[in-house]
């Protein structure tokens, strides 16, 4: 079978780095791919998030199926062409991936179908949204509602810090995604991303991770799209994991399909959890990343007849995936200066030495080549990942390979993993 992955980064690498070794696939095309995914199959330059040259080439290439990584190209209706071209996909429709398009219309629809979530409030102007703070007490979380590549939430730890976002996010700080905004109480607990695959009707689960998305040690400074992750959550036990199944993604997908929006793909729900049970932060209509790297790994059976399933509507006669017992973590390595300025350019060496490491397998994102060199060529550049049976020896091989790259333009999180390895 040949299988067409959209997308560029660490998370499209972990997908065709997964699906190359299944006996059904023959072929793997990348678009537009990375050095990284160059190794696993053919590399075409057409820009993910060009939604008309990503249809032209299906038609070109007609994959047994498409898998769309990224979340712009499903809002921007992608997956909707490719149905229409007779065209198998792995991913929601524009309608469907509203629930990561639109924050203020994922909560209006949690808040309809009775599932938890925060309280929270929808603005277009300032001044009401100045008023609306007052429901809550600090901090106070406040979100553009379109998207905005995983940097588009907040957290203001005074009022005055929050008056001031409401005023850039409304100002055009996001562009069009934050000409609205939604303004959330803040939920304590302990966050965590739980995956489930669906085909419009039936839903099963993938896997649970957590990940880190502060750019600094200890959780601190600015949101990026993810600084590392690792797999499985303790949080999410089995009894958690049903818990997110009954009360969560069930009800979504049900919902969806009542609003004639059936969700066929990937549904990642971003997770705030305390004594109470689970509550969503997000949805998202796509694999996450760093995530999908430390979940790809831990999958022992083969994803695709899922995958293909929740294409063409027989999920229902899928069992659920396997998963081996080994803990897996991944640390992102991203350019100096990120997520504000990436430093891009430099030269990367010590991959090989890097890969050699027990375990290692080295996902490429923000890079390019140039001869035989790997150039640094976004912010968030390589995710080392690393499987052991424990914890604690996953992190130790990732941080191994770390110390053999020669990138002086790098710079990673040392604490990955931090709350789980407290627990132990």
């Amino acid at each position: 079978m040949k299988i067409l992955i959209v997308g560029s980064g660490g998370r499209e690498h972990a997908l065709a780095w997964r699906l190359q070794q299944s006996p059904r696939v023959s072929e793997i095309v990348c678009a537009p791919g990375n050095p990284g995914m160059a190794q696993l199959g053919r590399c075409i330059p057409v820009a993910a998030g060009d939604v008309e040259g990503q249809l032209e080439l299906a038609k070109i290439e007609r994959p047994h199926l498409v898998i769309v990584g990224p979340e712009q190209p499903l809002v921007d209706g992608l997956a909707d062409k490719l149905r229409a071209a007779d065209i198998p996909v792995f991913g929601p429709s524009a309608r469907a991936a509203m629930l990561e398009g639109s924050k203020g219309y994922s909560k209006d629809f949690m808040a309809k179908y009775n599932i938890p979530t925060a309280a929270y409030g929808r603005f277009t102007d300032a001044a009401r949204a100045k008023s609306f703070l007052d429901r809550f007490k600090p901090p106070y979380v406040l979100k553009a509602d379109g998207l905005a590549a995983g940097k588009g939430v907040i957290i203001a730890e005074t009022l005055p810090q929050a008056e001031e976002a409401i005023d850039s996010l409304l100002g055009g700080r996001f562009g069009a995604a934050s000409s609205s905004l939604v303004i959330e109480e803040f939920m304590h607990g302990e966050e965590a991303s739980f995956f489930a695959i669906s085909d419009g009707e039936t839903a099963i689960e993938l896997a649970g991770a957590q990940d880190h998305k502060r750019v600094g040690e200890g959780d601190t400074g600015v949101n990026t799209g993810g600084m590392g992750a690792y797999s499985p959550a303790p949080i999410l036990d089995p009894a958690m994991q049903k818990r997110v199944m009954d009360e969560i993604v069930t009800p979504t997908i049900k919902g969806m399909a009542a609003e004639g929006r059936p969700y066929r793909g990937v549904l990642f729900v971003g997770l705030m959890i305390d004594d109470t049970g689970p509550r969503v932060v997000e949805y998202n209509c796509r694999f996450g990343d760093p995530e999908c790297q430390v979940i790809m790994p831990r999958l022992k059976d083969d994803p695709l007849p899922q995958l293909l399933a929740c294409a063409t509507a027989g999920l229902k006669d899928c069992k659920r995936l396997e998963r081996f017992s080994d803990h897996a973590v991944t640390v992102v390595l991203a350019g100096e200066g990120y997520p504000a300025d990436p430093k891009k350019g430099g030269v990367i060496g010590g991959l090989q030495e890097a890969a050699s490491v027990e375990g290692v397998t080295i996902f490429h994102a923000g890079t390019r080549q140039e001869g035989g060199d790997i150039i640094a060529n976004g912010g968030r550049v390589l995710n080392i990942t690393a499987h052991a049976p424990t914890l604690r020896q996953a992190v130790d091989r990732a941080y191994e390979a770390i110390d053999r790259i020669d990138w002086p333009d790098g710079f990673c999180r040392r604490d990955i993993a931090w709350r789980a390895l407290a627990r132990e």
